[in-house]
């Protein structure tokens, strides 16, 4: 794929440009979006992406376009349960309904430069040594086999909550157990003290980092075009304030997420481990040489993700269903 420089100029550009209209435009009132507000712009950025894929494809061909969709719905995959984890920082913390917006427009700005910084690492890497896509995909079925444990234990994350950065930070300087609006820090009494905001600008920081661990590699797995992987991040992460708001409720309902994410982070580090064995001619002798195509790939993520979301949703249909029923059996025994 040919991208001339003005091309990532223009989309770097229009990035932030974008950035800035979500940030000091759209975001500028602090409150929590109605579900029609919050259902406007998240159809906007997945139209929005939807549209961008639809150009690769017409100017640079479906392997190309084929490769943007499947790692848009993979970032969007990982980011919507990269999500499911600020609801918990949300709720530890207690950050207040109207103040939520504001940490997660910073939580986003955080993850979008970590993935960037990553992106620039990863093609740098992958340019100069073939050997690294044995490194990435053993990271991902390690990664895999390590969400399917916690999934298999039902264990909350609550080690992103209070990591060791925000232990340090407690012990360092003294705090308020009050928020004040967006300020982190405040004066009190003539002392500086540093507010809740802070705690979960810091968390979100620390989980935006290891959720871009895990996700350049994934993406990586299904295009090493750079400017795919940035794009796909970049539609991946927008509206994804949005987004929190609009299916919060229903993340709780999506139990099997960490399940079919697990999936397919196995999928694809086997994928990577397949790709560096082409790499090297050593798998002549694999389906497809060793390169698994991207309509394989893209089938797999989508019927991953439908399976997963169709189940959950019945799964909490039927627990709903029981509760209802221990709840009026409860109440006639009374």
């Amino acid at each position: 794929m040919d991208v001339s420089t003005t091309t990532w100029a223009i989309t770097v550009i229009v990035t932030i440009a974008v950035i800035a209209l979500d940030v000091f435009v759209i975001g500028r009132n602090v409150h929590e979006p109605s579900m029609k507000e919050a259902g406007i712009w998240t159809a906007i950025y997945i139209g929005l992406a939807v549209v961008f894929g639809i150009g690769v494809w017409m100017t640079s061909g479906a392997t190309y376009g084929g490769e943007f969709f499947a790692g848009f719905l993979t970032e969007k995959s990982l980011s919507v349960d990269n999500l499911f984890i600020f609801l918990i920082i949300m709720g530890k913390l207690a950050v207040p309904r109207h103040l939520q917006q504001y940490a997660l427009t910073i939580g986003i700005i955080l993850a979008l430069i970590f993935r960037t910084v990553f992106i620039a690492l990863g093609a740098a890497v992958i340019e100069q040594f073939a050997w690294v896509f044995f490194f990435f995909g053993a990271f991902l079925i390690y990664t895999a086999v390590n969400l399917f444990r916690e999934y298999r234990a039902h264990e909350e994350k609550d080690e992103m909550v209070d990591n060791a950065l925000m232990r340090f930070v407690k012990r360092r300087y003294p705090s308020t157990d009050d928020y004040h609006g967006r300020a982190m820090t405040i004066r009190q009494g003539g002392k500086k003290l540093i507010t809740p905001m802070l705690f979960v600008i810091i968390a979100l920081g620390s989980t935006d980092l290891l959720f871009a661990l895990d996700s350049i590699p994934a993406i990586y797995g299904l295009t090493e075009e750079p400017y795919l992987v940035f794009t796909a991040n970049v539609f991946a992460l927008m509206g994804l304030r949005q987004l929190y708001f609009l299916i919060g409720g229903l993340l709780q309902k999506l139990v099997y997420l960490s399940l079919g994410l697990s999936f397919l982070l196995a999928f694809i580090g086997v994928k990577l481990v397949f790709h560096a064995l082409h790499e090297y001619h050593w798998a002549d002798w694999a389906p497809f040489g060793g390169e698994i195509p991207i309509w394989l790939s893209l089938s797999v993520i989508v019927g991953t993700l439908v399976i997963t979301t169709v189940a959950s949703l019945v799964a909490a249909r039927r627990k709903g269903a029981e509760d209802d029923a221990v709840d009026n059996a409860d109440r006639r025994a009374v």
